[in-house]
């Protein structure tokens, strides 16, 4: 199995780091070619705005966007999931959102650098061990519809979310040793097998 991780900004190196952990063959992408390879993705956090900008510049939003409509499966984090929302608040009007899953996005929405915090999350889907997860300048899930599945939550807000072929996450999985959200994804999600 080929694992693209988008590597125009952000967090792309840890993301390839916990795929290679779990024995997967993950690269980094920045072109057509190497898009071309990928038999799941990931869009990692970062800055959304800049991201948009640059998949602009690289001619990758289009193509990406047609993959992810065509059942690519597809992992967005931070960024990533504003990247791959319905819509977004507090946004750039040019910015893309891709609409591969049914949510509503509010940018920053649990605010600034200095806002950042770590939660344990229970997410039935890992077992029963809770998962500490990362939120920095993380975008808040406003709304979601049809057959979006909400699989965690704080507060009441859904910050973890699956739509068939699309997991995305308001916080950064990256960035602890725990790679039981990135099993997932390559499991349960794009349906290989992990040793």
């Amino acid at each position: 199995m080929n694992v693209g991780v988008l590597a125009l900004q952000g967090a792309f190196a840890r993301h390839v780091e916990a795929l290679t952990d779990l024995g997967v063959e993950a690269f980094e992408v920045r072109n057509q070619g190497q898009l071309d390879r990928c038999d799941a993705i990931v869009l990692p956090g970062g800055e959304s705005t800049t991201m948009s900008k640059l998949l602009d510049t690289f001619e990758l939003a289009e193509p990406l966007a047609k993959m992810v409509a065509d059942g690519l499966p597809t992992f967005g984090t931070c960024a990533g999931m504003i990247l791959l929302a319905s819509a977004i608040s507090d946004g750039r009007p040019d910015q893309h959102a891709f609409g591969a899953i049914d949510i509503d996005v509010r940018r920053n929405g649990y605010g600034r650098q200095i806002d950042s915090f770590e939660t344990d999350l229970v997410i039935p889907e890992l077992g029963p061990e809770p998962f500490t997860a990362v939120f920095i300048r993380a975008p808040v899930v406003e709304a979601c519809r049809g057959t979006v599945q909400v699989l965690a939550s704080v507060d009441g807000d859904p910050v973890l979310c699956r739509q068939d072929s699309v997991l995305v996450a308001s916080f950064h999985p990256e960035l602890t040793d725990d790679r039981r959200l990135h099993r997932y994804f390559v499991e349960q999600v794009a349906g290989f097998d992990v040793d």
